[in-house]
C-alpha cells in the first residue's frame, strides 16, 4: 500500500486511480470472505461439529484466494513487484505453495 500510495502515473498517483482503488476493494473483499468460511470451519469445530466439507471448502478457498490477491498485488508495483527486494514476490511464492 505504502508504494501504491507514493508511485505516479500520468502525474496522479496510482492510488488516486478508480481502477486500482476498485483493484484494492476487491482484494479486501475477497480476503474477508476467506476469513469468514474459515471462521465458520473453526467455530464448527470448536462446537464439536466437525464438518469436512466446509473445512475443505475453507482450505481451497482462502489457498485460491492467497493467491489471487498477492497475483494482484504484485502488479501494483509494476516491475518492481517481481523483483526479491520487495515482500510481494514473496508472499506470491508463499501463496503459490498453498494452493499446490
Amino acid at each position: 500500500m505504502a508504494y501504491v500510495k507514493q508511485r505516479e502515473q500520468f502525474g496522479k498517483k496510482i492510488a488516486q486511480f478508480q481502477v486500482t482503488q476498485h483493484k484494492l476493494a476487491d482484494m479486501v473483499t475477497k480476503i474477508e470472505l476467506a476469513r469468514l468460511i474459515t471462521y465458520k470451519a473453526a467455530w464448527n469445530f470448536d462446537q464439536g461439529r466437525i464438518d469436512p466439507k466446509l473445512t475443505s471448502m475453507a482450505k481451497m478457498n482462502a489457498a485460491r484466494t492467497a493467491v489471487k490477491v498477492a497475483d494482484e498485488a504484485i502488479q501494483l508495483p509494476g516491475g518492481y513487484g517481481y523483483m526479491t527486494e520487495y515482500e510481494v514476490e514473496r508472499f506470491y511464492r508463499d501463496a503459490k505453495i498453498t494452493e499446490i
